[in-house]
């Protein structure tokens, strides 16, 4: 029945359950002016609220606790009665079964980006964050019987803490996320990376304001973004070969359900090999129950426009099937130098359900883009030519510059085409036996080109000289301007299955995950025209790449690598002083080979590795009362090397070696503890957690330049230790409004001197790179359900960019701020909303990151006694002001 935004009112359900129960059982939801008419659940159950995620507290049990005290309720998927209010659907679905589900690895990574709620009263994910549900406690004990069922459909203005920026949580480590009601009042074109900013911990680096840019990097807690795994949906997201996210291509934000970061450690089960870092794990949203859609269009400063429409199936027949799919289109110029991005992207969810709790799905992802170049400088460039000048290429093509016309901006232009797709299925065995499989499967081809210059004679395949005379446009005293193509082409395709058993106060999970990776990488050169054209974007094609005389393509690298992961794991969870205590702990080992083939000649053929690391893990939680909590984790985690660590790579010019090929590299490995205290009641949510990191072979990721393109590596920076402290407080909405705020404390360390060369740089003692001491965010949201509005402020200090401490970004402030109205329905138009997004609000020109960190800028005398030349530091141009205008509506 519809609810009106200002509406009170008292819902009242009978549940129908067996005779040897109460004769009824009664749950209510309440809702109040305030947050739009949003339902509220009073000060004893918000602690319980499936929207909340929140573990009900002992001594203070729900009634299903209460009939149940060795029992644990699920949501099963219903298509029941449902009421629309507020513009989203949300199900509240519980039944009683028997038994308590104590904490566990494998439930919390499924639902921890989602409703947040332990198995005792775990939500199903279409209701995460879109309001709570009160479960009033029975008079007396009686056994468990039949489902209970309550559908309430809500407003995506749920009244989460901070504006959706914060949530209580029960898992025993760290956890932030942020839910489709902070998402949706942000620009529709923010990556996940943008999405996590203001988290604990989180530094992200962006060159573009709009996020279409796929030069941007995420740090957190001084741990480089390949060193976090990312995982939708049950599937890993991690470049095969440098580990690297791309948050362009994951998903559109329409299609959030939630977005989860675990800044210590990746869950047990979790399907990643370089999660030092931690884990992001993104969810997408549940298919609607009712046929319908939603459709938006952008546009805004840089001639940006964006078009997004999203189709939902609704319930197919009484099948329990349903699904969604959606396309969108971006477009927009550089906001500093000449170019333009443009990204078209898929996504789209299958979803059967059926029985208790058993549920299939299909999902997937697909995108397309071409991404223009936004050179690096040093901080000598940038304090020169600042946002302008040399610190942009050429908008012109001009071979007789000084450059031989190697930075004209179309010699940049970036093309990617990836397409992700998995299957999670769950089946619920019998009532203490679940069982999970994921199987996935992964392409993507790319190409990062750049300007480069190549002799007409004298060349050199690998290390072996070439007759070839070419003849090449664009030529002058025997040197012809061309494009150097640098493509990498991969498949991966894999499955995680684990079961889970729940026997008396235990929780027991086992699993394993295969994964099996194709990646080819080539660098081949393309002809310019005198104009300044090269054909095929690309790269990589022998009709418009340079070839030589017997038809064979050009090549300065030529890899390709065959991996294995196999892992095991296995995990239990004990419950004790009626689940106020949990014990866990857990053993894992990743075994990963890697078969590589180097097809350049003078290189070793074969680079093959193999590796088996043992990863155990232990963690406590203990809830105090109904408000306060407080955990105790120890993990461990390693990151083998980039897959380029291992190749030589050649210059085509002189036959000289640009990169050496290493196969000894060791793998990083770490050892974590967290310290955490939660805080959660009907206002204030909140958490402190104190980390410690020990690091041997630390693993740093560089950016060089392979004869005119920028190609990823990293190399061994030896041991490293990290403490600080993370806080993280919200407010849920008081008057509307939401306020949040979170900081952190780093103090990272290098523990030994560096090898440079034959002699030791004196490290030892310094500062760890990207590690800024001190990060702050604030936000303060305001939604009446109506109109709403969003201020958001962040500061990241000062952070190294060499090993040396010679060199150093200073800090930097931004902020950015959205306001808006959501209609009421008109005719078929479900919520029309138009909102403006005003990003760097006062245009602030910064540097955003570190992009390639060296050794020593400056030229040091080493532990041996030789002199050390310096080498510069490049670094991330912040994106400058842009404003979005968006429109956008249900249907």
């Amino acid at each position: 029945m519809p609810v009106r935004p200002t509406a009170r009112f008292v819902l009242f359900v009978s549940a129908v359950c067996s005779s040897a129960l109460t004769p009824f059982c009664m749950a209510q939801t309440v809702a109040q002016p305030g947050s739009g008419g949003v339902p509220h659940a009073s000060p004893p159950a918000r602690a319980q609220a499936g929207g909340y995620g929140a573990t009900p507290a002992p001594g203070r049990a729900s009634h299903m606790q209460a009939l149940a005290p060795q029992g644990r309720a699920r949501a099963p998927v219903s298509s029941g009665h449902h009421v629309q209010h507020g513009g989203a659907q949300a199900h509240a679905t519980t039944q009683q079964r028997g038994v308590v589900r104590p904490y566990s690895n494998t439930r919390a990574t499924a639902q921890q980006a989602g409703s947040n709620a332990t198995g005792r009263f775990a939500a199903h994910p279409a209701q995460a964050g879109q309001g709570a549900v009160r479960h009033v406690p029975a008079p007396a004990p009686v056994q468990a019987g039949g489902p209970e069922v309550l559908n309430v459909t809500a407003n995506p203005v749920a009244d989460h803490a901070g504006g959706g920026l914060i949530r209580p949580q029960t898992q025993p480590q760290a956890m932030s996320v942020v839910g489709q009601d902070f998402i949706a009042r942000q620009a529709p074109s923010a990556t996940a990376y943008d999405l996590l900013a203001l988290a604990p911990g989180a530094n992200v680096a962006t060159s573009d304001p709009l996020g279409l840019s796929p030069q941007v990097n995420i740090s957190v807690r001084g741990l480089n973004g390949d060193a976090i795994g990312y995982v939708l949906e049950g599937m890993p997201l991690n470049d095969i070969a440098y580990y690297s996210g791309y948050p362009s291509q994951f998903a559109d934000s329409e299609n959030y359900e939630s977005i989860a970061l675990a800044q210590g450690a990746a869950q047990l089960e979790s399907p990643v090999l370089n999660a030092a870092g931690g884990l992001m794990n993104l969810r997408f949203r549940t298919p609607a129950e009712k046929a319908g859609g939603m459709v938006n269009i952008s546009y805004g400063s840089y001639n940006t426009n964006r078009e997004f429409i999203r189709l939902d199936s609704g319930e197919i027949g009484h099948t329990g099937l349903k699904g969604f799919v959606s396309y969108s289109h971006s477009a927009a110029d550089n906001w500093r130098g000449p170019g333009r991005d443009e990204r078209q992207h898929v996504d789209f969810k299958l979803l059967k359900t059926w029985g208790q709790n058993n549920s299939a799905a299909l999902v997937g992802t697909w995108n397309q883009a071409i991404d223009s170049y936004y050179p690096q400088p040093t901080k000598a460039q940038w304090q020169q030519d600042g946002i302008h000048g040399g610190n942009n290429l050429a908008r012109t093509y001009n071979v007789a510059n000084s450059a031989q016309g190697t930075d004209y901006w179309r010699l940049y232009r970036q093309p990617e085409r990836t397409l992700y797709m998995g299957a999670p299925i769950e089946l619920h065995l019998s009532q203490s036996v679940t069982w999970r499989i994921t199987p996935y499967a992964q392409g993507a081809y790319g190409n990062v080109p750049g300007g480069s210059t190549l002799p007409t004679s004298g060349l050199f395949n690998g290390t072996q000289p070439l007759p070839d005379t070419l003849t090449l446009p664009s030529t002058q005293d025997g040197v012809a301007t061309v494009r150097a193509d640098y493509t990498q082409r991969s498949y991966r395709s894999g499955f995680t299955t684990g079961i889970e058993w729940h026997h008396g106060n235990n929780t027991f999970n086992a699993g394993y995950w295969y994964d099996y990776s194709d990646d080819s990488e080539y660098q081949s050169f393309t002809p310019i025209a005198a104009n300044g054209t090269a054909a095929g974007i690309w790269g990589g094609s022998r009709r418009t790449s340079v070839t030589l005389a017997d038809g064979s393509l050009l090549l300065a690298t030529s890899n390709h690598t065959l991996s294995q992961t196999n892992a095991l794991y296995v995990g239990d969870t004990l419950a004790l002083l009626h689940n106020k205590l949990t014990l866990s702990a857990g053993f894992k080992e990743v075994m990963l080979t890697r078969n590589g083939t180097n097809a350049m000649p003078g290189a070793p053929y074969h680079a093959n590795t193999s590796y088996a690391v043992p990863l155990p893990r232990v963690a406590i939680k203990y809830q105090i009362d109904k408000h306060h909590q407080v955990f105790f984790n120890t993990t461990t985690n390693f990151r083998t090397p980039a897959e380029t660590a291992l190749y030589a790579a050649y210059d085509p010019t002189s036959g000289d070696m640009t990169t050496q090929g290493n196969t000894k590299l060791k793998n990083e490995y770490s050892i974590a503890e967290e310290l955490g205290y939660r805080y959660a009641d009907d206002l204030i949510v909140g958490s402190l957690t104190l980390f410690n990191y020990n690091f041997t072979n630390r693993q740093i990721e560089t950016v060089g330049q392979i004869n005119g393109s920028y190609v990823s590596s990293t190399f061994n920076a030896g041991g490293q230790t990290t403490r600080g402290v993370d806080v993280e407080l919200g407010l849920r909405p008081w008057h509307h409004f939401s306020p949040y705020f979170s900081g952190e404390y780093l103090h990272a360390t290098i523990d030994n001197d560096l090898l440079s060369g034959a002699d030791l740089l004196p490290t030892r003692g310094k500062r760890a790179i990207r590690s800024p001491t001190l990060q702050a965010a604030a936000g303060l949201t305001y939604d009446d359900g109506h109109a709403f509005g969003v201020f958001t402020v962040k500061y990241t200090g000062h952070q190294y960019a060499t090993f040396m401490n010679d060199e150093r970004m200073p800090d930097y402030v931004t902020a950015n701020m959205a306001v808006g109205y959501r209609f009421s329905d008109a005719s078929f138009l479900h919520k029309p909303e138009l909102r403006m997004n005003f990003i760097n609000i006062t245009n602030q020109h910064y540097l955003s990151g570190v992009a390639n960190p060296t050794l020593n800028a400056h030229d040091t005398v080493g532990r041996r006694g030789t002199i050390i030349a310096g080498d510069d530091p490049t670094y991330y141009i912040g994106g400058g002001f842009a404003a979005l205008f968006t429109a956008s509506t249900g249907f």
